[in-house]
């Protein structure tokens, strides 16, 4: 649960730092990861004309150490965040017998910029973090779903793609009939990094999947407003440091035209993207600890400057003006210094003032303390939305 905890605290720190490189020429080309070399999470060549959710590929693996279930992984079609055609992988565990069983989309905490870093993966090598979550879901009799929510190019720090990929692949799973969830009813989780894809996927919704039968979600801990955050990071050399680097260089992948790093690195700046260009969240920290922006980029200052906080503002709830129709249950810590509060509590007081029953409490202490507090509040939340039970607010 320490490294859980370390990791979400990492999570926010990282989405936020990257207002602190420059904007650069549109001519520059942004890194990409290593292609994962395994077929199955190749697109097919009739991607585009696919629909949102289709079923690309699918195939069964072993999921027995979390618990009697089966388990499948799916390839579907979704969208960037420029609207073109992307193929996304989610993975799937559905506890033996019974049908249409409730849907839990349960978004990770995912800090890194290798493909092979996401959850399809992790979920198998004994590297993914949050294990500990998923028993407990699978022994109450729900499916769980958790999505590969930076997309194929593992762009950390796209909230809103991440929620576009959660919601396609909650519909590429209810279209398995195999799978027994076509009429389940869905629930959505995440904490910190994975509560921006959570939060984001509840509040598109409505204008993006209103096929979705979505319930109830349980968000904590989630940054809503990039740009107030990035503020408050200073110049001097941090522990994360990593972390906040390869933040950027996610964004640069999924806004090449908007966000470019490169032509502002230092000789050091160069080193540590080529170091981290492909590696997980570990990596990330080790190579990062200690470093700082005046170390990597020869222009620091130019801070908050369009287009750069067009993207920011484009990936905060705080501005967008859509909002969920499910019912929401949020936490967050009183003394979070890296998602303030105050931006959180604005974006559910502007959710409350457009309908969403939201249920919203504030915990002591800072960002990782929070997401143990808050956690046994989910199961009970989300148990009584899929039991039919009214949602409880306090707007």
């Amino acid at each position: 649960m320490r490294i859980l905890l370390g990791r979400s605290v990492a999570a926010a720190l990282a989405m936020l730092a990257c207002l602190l490189f420059a904007t650069p020429p549109i001519q520059a080309q942004p890194t990409t990861p290593v292609a994962d070399p395994d077929p199955f999470y190749w697109a097919p060549p009739d991607l585009a004309a696919r629909a949102n959710g289709d079923v690309l590929r699918t195939r069964p693996v072993d999921v027995s150490r979390y618990g009697n279930a089966d388990g499948w992984q799916v390839l579907f079609r979704s969208t960037n965040s420029s609207g073109a055609p992307i193929a996304a992988a989610t993975t799937v565990m559905v506890p033996r017998g019974g049908v249409d069983r409730p849907l839990v989309s349960y978004q990770a905490i995912i800090n890194s910029l290798g493909t092979q870093c996401g959850p399809s993966h992790t979920l198998f090598n004994g590297q993914f973090t949050e294990a500990p979550a998923l028993a407990p879901l699978l022994l109450r009799g729900w499916a769980v779903t958790i999505p590969d929510h930076l997309g194929p190019t593992s762009a950390y720090g796209a909230a809103r793609l991440g929620g576009q990929i959660v919601l396609d692949g909650i519909r590429a799973v209810k279209h398995l009939p195999e799978l027994r969830l076509v009429r389940s009813p869905v629930g959505l989780v995440g904490y910190s990094g994975g509560g921006m894809a959570t939060g984001w996927a509840a509040a598109l919704a409505p204008t993006y999947a209103p096929d979705l039968p979505i319930v109830g979600v349980a968000q904590g801990g989630v940054p809503t407003n990039l740009i107030e955050m990035a503020a408050g990071l200073g110049p001097a050399p941090h522990p994360l440091f990593g972390l906040a680097f390869a933040a950027t260089l996610g964004l640069e992948r999924e806004y090449p035209n908007q966000i470019m790093v490169s032509p502002f690195l230092t000789q050091e700046g160069r080193s540590l993207r080529d170091q981290i260009v492909n590696a997980c969240s570990q990596q990330i920290i080790d190579d990062g600890a200690g470093h700082s922006t005046g170390e990597m980029t020869q222009d620091p200052n130019r801070v908050l400057q369009p287009p750069m906080r067009t993207v920011f503002d484009e990936n905060s709830l705080l501005t967008y003006p859509g909002a969920p129709t499910a019912p929401v249950f949020a936490w967050h810590g009183a003394g979070d210094q890296l998602a303030p509060l105050d931006s959180t509590s604005a974006t559910m007081s502007r959710w409350c003032a457009s309908g969403t029953r939201v249920l919203f409490n504030v915990l002591p202490g800072d960002h990782g303390p929070a997401a143990i507090e808050g956690i046994p509040g989910v199961f009970g939340y989300l148990g009584d939305r899929f039991g039919g039970v009214p949602a409880p607010s306090n707007c």
